[in-house]
C-alpha cells in the first residue's frame, strides 16, 4: 500500500537563525499498537472544595518516568480535555498515541468542566452571577495540577500542551513557573485580534455561564470552510460520537431541552478585557522555553493571523517553531488531518527527548 503524503506548512527560528519551509513533506507513521495504561485521580485545587479531574495514560510497564517525556494538556473555552484530547476517535486517541510514543501524559479538566467540581453559580441561574473561571483562576488549577504530578513522578519539571484558551493558560503559567516547563506547545493560540470571535452571549449582561447546543457546536467547528470542503472533512459518525461523550459530561444540561453544554464565561470575559482590547494576557518575552506554534488555514476561532503576530515576540525562546496545517479548522484534532497535527506535535515533543 502506498504511503499517504500531505502538505504542512513550517516556520522555525534556532539560535542561529530563521529558516522556511514552504512545502515539508512527511510520509505518515502509526505507532506501534502497545498497551496503555490508564489512571485517573482527583487532584485538591489551590481553593478549599474544589477538586480538578486528572487523567494520566502511559505504556503498561513504565517505571522510568523523565521531565521531556511527561506531558500535561488543557483544554480550551468550552469543551472539557477528556473528549478531546481523550477521545478514541478511528480506534485511538490522541493522548493513546503519544502515550504509544513511550511518554506518560497527563490531562486535566478545570474547575466547571468535564469531571471537575462545578463552582456553585453554576447551579444558579447564568444571570445571577458575573463571569466565573477567569485566566487567573484557570492557571492556578494548572499549577495544582502540575504540582500534584512532579510530586507523583518526583520531577523538576515537565511538558505543557494547551489548545485555544488552553495556549493563554500554558503559556501565562510558563511566563510565572519557567523552571517547571521543559517545552511549550500551544495548539491554535489566542493573542490580540480585532476582528469578533466565534464565541457569543448574546445581549445583556455577561453572565457566570454560557449553555451551548449540539448545533451551535457544529456550525462553529465548520465556520470558514470551503463549501465544497464541508462534507468531507469530519469522518462519517466522529461528530457524533464526540458530541455524545462532551455532553454527557455535564448531567444537569443534558435535562435540557435541547440538552446543552454549560461552560464558565471567564474566558469570554477575558477575552473582552484583554484580547480585544489590546492587553495581552501574558508577555511572550518571558517564555524561556523551546515553543511550538501550531494551527490549521481554516480556523476561524484564532486565525491564522493571531499566530503569526505572536511567534516573533517569542524572542527569549531557546528555539521556537511554527507550523500551518493545510485544511483543517481549529479542531483539526478530530478531523481527517488530525494525524498532521500529531505528528508535527510529536516531531517537536521528541527533540526534547534526544
Amino acid at each position: 500500500m502506498p504511503k499517504r503524503w500531505s502538505r504542512v506548512f513550517v516556520a522555525a527560528a534556532v539560535s542561529s537563525g530563521l529558516w522556511l519551509a514552504m512545502a515539508a513533506f512527511a510520509p505518515a507513521v502509526r505507532a506501534e499498537a502497545s498497551e496503555i495504561v490508564t489512571e485517573e485521580m482527583m487532584v485538591p485545587a489551590a481553593d478549599d472544595g474544589i477538586s480538578l479531574y486528572v487523567r494520566n495514560k502511559h505504556p503498561a510497564g513504565m517505571s522510568s518516568f523523565r521531565p521531556e517525556r511527561t506531558l500535561l494538556f488543557v483544554h480550551g473555552s468550552t469543551y472539557p480535555a477528556e473528549t478531546s484530547f481523550d477521545l478514541p476517535l478511528g480506534g485511538r486517541s490522541w493522548m493513546e498515541e503519544i502515550a504509544g510514543q513511550g511518554y506518560d501524559v497527563y490531562l486535566v479538566d478545570l474547575r466547571g468542566y468535564g469531571r471537575s467540581t462545578r463552582p456553585p453559580e453554576m447551579s444558579q441561574p447564568a444571570e445571577a452571577n458575573g463571569p466565573i473561571v477567569r485566566t487567573k483562576t484557570a492557571v492556578k488549577d494548572v499549577g495544582s495540577a502540575v504540582d500534584a504530578i512532579l510530586k507523583r513522578r518526583g520531577l523538576p519539571k515537565l511538558d505543557l500542551m494547551g489548545w485555544s484558551w488552553g495556549t493563554t493558560i500554558m503559556a501565562s503559567y510558563t511566563t510565572q513557573y519557567p523552571d517547571k516547563v521543559s517545552r511549550l506547545v500551544l495548539y491554535a493560540p489566542q493573542w490580540l485580534r480585532t476582528s469578533q470571535g466565534l464565541m457569543t452571549t448574546g445581549a445583556g449582561p455577561l453572565g457566570a455561564y454560557r449553555s451551548v447546543t449540539r448545533q451551535t457546536a457544529r456550525d462553529r467547528w465548520l465556520s470558514g470552510v470551503p463549501q465544497d470542503k464541508a462534507a468531507g472533512l469530519i469522518p462519517a459518525r466522529w461528530f457524533e460520537q464526540w458530541a455524545d461523550a462532551t455532553f454527557a459530561t455535564d448531567p444537569d444540561g443534558a435535562k435540557a431541552e435541547p440538552a446543552v453544554l454549560r461552560a464558565p464565561n471567564g474566558t469570554i470575559a477575558d477575552a473582552k478585557d484583554y484580547w480585544s482590547s489590546n492587553k495581552p494576557v501574558y508577555d511572550p518575552a518571558k517564555i524561556v522555553v523551546p515553543t511550538l506554534l501550531i494551527g490549521a488555514e481554516w480556523d476561524r476561532d484564532c486565525p491564522a493571523a493571531l499566530r503569526q503576530a505572536l511567534f516573533p515576540l517569542l524572542v527569549n525562546a531557546p528555539t521556537k517553531r511554527y507550523v500551518e496545517l493545510a485544511e483543517g479548522t481549529h479542531t483539526i484534532l478530530m478531523e481527517k488531518n488530525r494525524q498532521e497535527l500529531f505528528r508535527a506535535v510529536q516531531a517537536f515533543l521528541d527533540e526534547g527527548s534526544r
